[in-house]
């Protein structure tokens, strides 16, 4: 007897189908994925590991709001990505995927707040690594496919 079946997911959120719909869904979708993992980012960056005593501040020194905008359009982009994706082949956990990355990206910046060239060059790894596994979606799509649909 299994204890976990890995076939079973709730009503309505099947994770090997199509995402098809109107273009306002995807885009509450896009907006939706994006805003939760800027606010969890964005929570998580407040805590530090150790006390002040041994010289770690809470929070780095620099501007809060020219970061979350550069969050928030880095995130935008993958996940726009995601879903993009995700309406014509099958992708495996989009939202996971794109939040994941959105969160990661913004508790880096947050945390740290690195200079112009690291934070471009942090987003455009999370823009890269979305495009990563929408192109490893694509490419076991194809894959799946039989030689005469191709």
């Amino acid at each position: 007897m299994e204890i976990i079946d890995s076939d079973s997911t709730a009503a309505g959120e099947e994770e090997g189908e199509i995402r098809p719909g109107p273009w306002w869904r995807h885009t509450l979708w896009v907006l939706g994925v994006t805003a939760c993992a800027i606010g969890f980012g964005w929570v998580s960056s407040a805590f530090r590991v150790g006390p002040e005593d041994f010289g770690i501040p809470s929070a780095p020194p620099g501007p809060l709001w020219p970061l979350l905008g550069i969050c928030a359009a880095t995130g935008l982009a993958a996940a726009g990505l995601l879903r993009a994706t995700s309406a014509r082949i099958v992708v495996y956990g989009p939202g996971r995927v794109g939040f994941f990355l959105v969160m990661l990206g913004t508790r880096l910046a947050l945390g740290f707040r690195p200079e112009p060239p690291v934070l471009a060059a942090g987003a455009a790894a999370v823009v890269l690594a979305a495009a990563v596994w929408c192109g490893y979606a694509a490419w076991t799509h194809r894959a799946a496919l039989p030689a005469a649909a191709r």
